[in-house]
């Protein structure tokens, strides 16, 4: 993706708010997103993104919390990934070795098996 595409990108994820439509993942039954995290995954090519968060539900320190914000900051080709409880607690990091995700950083939340961005809260 080049700047201006971006930038729109950037503009139009904004614009989400209250998640109306969600859409089931293939893979990990009993989870949905929302229509702005499937549009970030249309536009981004980042339905990778989806399933990396998803998968790892099954760890016990990620599963035994309801409500998980998904911080993810890119640099030089890969990503630092932070995962918090909503109250600026740190419950894990992880690092991707490799991504051309086009963000320099986005932040998902996870509520009650719900994945969506933070305006569609």
């Amino acid at each position: 993706m080049n700047k201006d595409e971006i930038n729109n990108l950037k503009t139009l994820l904004k614009s989400y708010g209250g998640a109306d439509i969600f859409y089931r993942n293939s893979l990990f039954r009993g989870y949905v997103y929302t229509e702005g995290v499937r549009y970030l995954a249309e536009e981004a090519g980042a339905y990778w993104l989806i399933d990396y968060i998803l998968s790892h539900q099954l760890e016990p320190k990620l599963k035994k919390q309801p409500f998980q914000v998904w911080k993810i900051v890119v640099q030089n080709d890969s990503a630092a990934v932070t995962v918090e409880d909503g109250n600026d607690n740190v419950v894990t990091t992880m690092k991707i070795s490799y991504t051309d995700f086009p963000l320099e950083e986005i932040t998902l939340w996870l509520v009650d098996k719900t994945l969506l961005l933070p305006s569609e809260y």
